[in-house]
């Protein structure tokens, strides 16, 4: 049985070979690229939350905002920032969400996905 990549592991690794039984498995696929999606976000902002991704998303991935932002928290890329900010989803009636900032680790892998991407295009 091969061994889970951790959320970092999948971020780090630019050259991934995503194979046809991750994309056929629609739930981890949309997982996956919502986690993208928060990292990305990290990378253009130096805080954010749930809210500024809930705006910039399609509705169908806000159910697994929650899931990747925890993954991602789990994995050590992002931490939380002590702040919170009322939600702005109508569903949750205003609670307060967290607001996330990237950690030391998470701008590592930022800086190791940019270079493979210029190593590539050299």
């Amino acid at each position: 049985m091969t061994r889970r990549l951790t959320v970092a592991e999948r971020l780090a690794a630019a050259d991934k070979n995503l194979r046809l039984a991750d994309i056929a498995d629609q739930s981890i696929w949309d997982r996956f690229l919502v986690e993208q999606a928060v990292f990305a976000f990290g990378q253009m902002q130096d805080t954010f939350s749930a809210n500024d991704l809930r705006r910039v998303l399609p509705e169908l991935s806000h159910g697994f905002l929650g899931a990747a932002i925890g993954a991602l928290h789990r994995g050590g890329v992002i931490e939380h920032t002590g702040q919170m900010v009322p939600s702005t989803s109508g569903p949750t009636h205003g609670h307060r969400i967290s607001v996330w900032t990237l950690t030391p680790s998470g701008h590592a892998i930022a800086v190791q996905r940019r270079a493979g991407r210029a190593e590539r295009a050299a």
